[in-house]
C-alpha cells in the first residue's frame, strides 16, 4: 500500500465529510407496501406454455445430479421447474452458468423429504425466504425455492407468503424475461409475455414498473444490467420506464453498497457500457452509488473513445468519473468493493496522467519494480492504466516484458559492510533506480563498486532531515 493510500484511509475526519457527498438529501423514510389483489391479477396468458425446448443446450443441463433432483421431487409428487435466468439463457441458445429451481413444496416439506432420503442440506439461511439447498450425490448444490408471494415490501426486504400458484410467483419477479419457468420436458411457461419481450430484446418490468421498483429499489440497477445483456441497441430505452427509474432513484440510498456493486459490476462488464453509464447518470443514480454530485463526463467520453474496445475493468469506467483519490475513498466507502478493486482505483487515479520519458515503458516498469504491493497486482494495474490511456502499443510491449531480477540483496549488503537496519531500504532503492536506468545491464559487482558513494549519500540525506 503506497503512502497516499495510507493517508487517505486513515484520514477519518476528512473521510466523514466526504461520505456526506453521496447525496444532498436525508435518508428517505421506510416505505412499506402491501401487495394488493390488483398487483396479482395482471394481464397474463391463459395457457402459459409458449414453446418446447429440445436444443443441445437444453439437453446439456441434465447431469446425473439434476436427474436425481427431479427423481426425488417426482417420487414425492411435488412439481418442480427450472426458474429465472436459466430459462432466459436457454431461449437465447446459451448454456446457463447455473440452475435455480422453483417448487410447490414448502420448505418444511422439502426438509422432510431430503431428511428421509439422506440428502444433506447446506446454507440454511435462505429458509425464511423459502429456499432450501440440497447437496445432491454429495457433488452439486441446488437452490430450490418454494413458490411465493412478496406480501409486504419496504424497498429492500419482503415478507413472503408461500403459494402453489406458478402465476403468482412469476408475478413477484422483476422483469418479464426473468419470470419464465422451464419444465423438465422442455415446456417453457410464460405468464407475462417475457417470451415475446426476449424475442424483441425488450427489457420490461412485470406489470407496473413503479410497483416493481418500489418493491426492491435494487431493480433500478438490475434494469441496466439486463439491458446490457439483452438489448440489441444502446439507446432504445422506453421513456416511461426511465421516468419510473428517475422518480424512484432516491430509494437506492437504503440499498447496501455490496448489493449495488454486484449489479453495477456486471453492467460494466456487459454491452453498451458507456451509454448505460451515462443513462444511469441521467436518471440520477450517481450520488446514490457514491459518485460525485454533478459528475463531469468529459474524461469518461475520452476514455470511451480511445479504450472501450480494450475490455476495460469495471473500475476503469468509474474512475473516469472521479477527479482525485478523495473521490475514490467516497466511492469505496459506498460500494464496499474488494481491496483489489479499491487499490486499482487509487492506482489508476494516481498514474493516469501522461508519463514523460525517453523510454516510454520505463515509468511503468518502475511502478512494478518499486511496488510496495503484491507484484502481480502491480502488473495488473499497470496493464489497466495502459488500457485506460489507450496505449495499445505500450500495452503489448509491457505484456511481453520479462521482469528482471534485481541482483543485490540484503545479504550482499551485509557482506559488503552495511550493518543491518533502517539503512537497507534507502540504499537498495537508490541502487535499484541506478540499475533500472541502466536498462538492467549492471551486475551485482557493478553496483557494489558504487556502494560507498550510495552509503555516503544516504547518510548525508539522513543528517539533513
Amino acid at each position: 500500500m503506497n503512502k497516499t493510500l495510507r493517508v487517505v484511509l486513515f484520514n477519518v475526519a476528512r473521510f466523514s465529510r466526504l461520505k456526506a457527498t453521496w447525496t444532498g438529501v436525508s435518508l428517505p423514510k421506510t416505505r412499506r407496501k402491501v401487495r394488493s389483489r390488483i398487483d396479482m391479477d395482471l394481464k397474463h396468458r391463459e395457457n402459459p406454455v409458449v414453446t418446447k425446448l429440445d436444443s443441445p443446450e437444453f439437453k446439456s443441463i441434465f447431469t446425473s445430479e439434476v436427474q436425481e433432483l427431479r427423481r426425488l421431487f417426482d417420487k414425492y409428487n411435488y412439481e418442480i421447474r427450472i426458474a429465472g435466468g436459466a430459462v432466459r439463457d436457454l431461449l437465447l441458445g446459451q448454456k446457463p452458468k447455473d440452475l435455480d429451481f422453483a417448487t410447490v413444496a414448502t420448505p418444511q416439506q422439502m426438509k422432510d423429504m431430503f431428511t428421509v432420503e439422506n440428502v444433506r442440506m447446506i446454507n440454511m439461511n435462505g429458509e425464511k425466504h423459502g429456499t432450501i439447498t440440497p447437496r445432491i450425490n454429495d457433488k452439486e448444490n441446488f437452490e430450490v425455492t418454494t413458490l411465493r408471494i412478496d406480501m409486504v415490501t419496504d424497498g429492500r426486504h419482503a415478507e413472503v407468503e408461500f403459494t402453489t400458484d406458478w402465476k403468482l410467483d412469476a408475478n413477484r419477479r422483476d422483469l418479464t424475461i426473468n419470470s419464465m419457468f422451464l419444465g423438465f420436458d422442455g415446456s417453457v411457461y410464460d405468464y407475462f409475455f417475457g417470451y415475446e419481450d426476449l424475442q424483441k430484446r425488450r427489457v420490461a418490468f412485470v406489470g407496473d414498473a413503479d410497483v416493481r421498483v418500489k418493491e426492491d429499489y435494487l431493480r433500478i440497477m438490475r434494469y441496466f444490467r439486463f439491458y446490457g445483456k439483452i438489448a440489441e441497441y444502446p439507446n432504445r430505452h422506453e421513456e416511461d420506464t426511465l421516468k419510473v427509474l428517475k422518480n424512484n432513484v432516491d430509494g437506492l440510498q437504503n440499498i447496501s453498497g455490496e448489493r449495488i456493486w454486484v449489479e453495477l459490476k456486471k453492467t460494466l462488464q456487459g454491452n453498451f457500457v458507456g451509454n448505460l453509464l451515462k443513462t444511469m447518470l441521467d436518471v440520477g443514480v450517481g450520488p446514490y452509488i457514491g459518485l460525485p454530485q454533478n459528475t463531469d463526463i468529459t474524461e469518461l467520453n475520452i476514455v470511451l473513445k480511445r479504450a472501450e474496445h480494450l475490455a476495460l475493468h469495471p473500475v476503469s469506467y468509474l474512475v473516469a468519473l472521479l477527479k482525485d483519490i478523495d473521490d475514490v475513498t467516497v466511492l469505496y466507502d459506498r460500494l464496499k468493493f474488494s481491496g483489489y478493486d479499491r487499490d486499482m482505483a487509487y492506482f489508476l487515479v494516481e498514474n493516469r496522467k501522461d508519463q514523460v520519458s525517453d523510454r516510454p515503458l520505463l515509468p511503468y516498469e518502475k511502478l512494478v519494480l518499486n511496488t510496495k504491493i503484491k507484484q502481480q497486482n502491480a502488473i495488473d494495474y499497470v496493464k489497466e492504466v495502459l488500457k485506460y490511456k489507450g496505449e495499445e502499443t505500450l500495452l503489448k510491449q509491457f505484456s511481453n516484458w520479462k521482469i528482471p531480477q534485481f541482483p543485490v540483496s540484503g545479504k550482499i549488503l551485509k557482506e559488503n559492510g552495511v550493518p543491518p537496519g533502517k539503512m537497507y531500504g534507502p540504499i537498495i532503492m537508490k541502487l535499484k533506480n541506478i540499475w533500472i536506468e541502466s536498462e538492467y545491464k549492471q551486475t551485482a559487482e557493478d553496483l557494489i563498486k558504487i556502494l560507498p558513494d550510495i552509503i555516503q549519500e544516504v547518510h548525508k540525506n539522513k543528517n539533513n532531515q
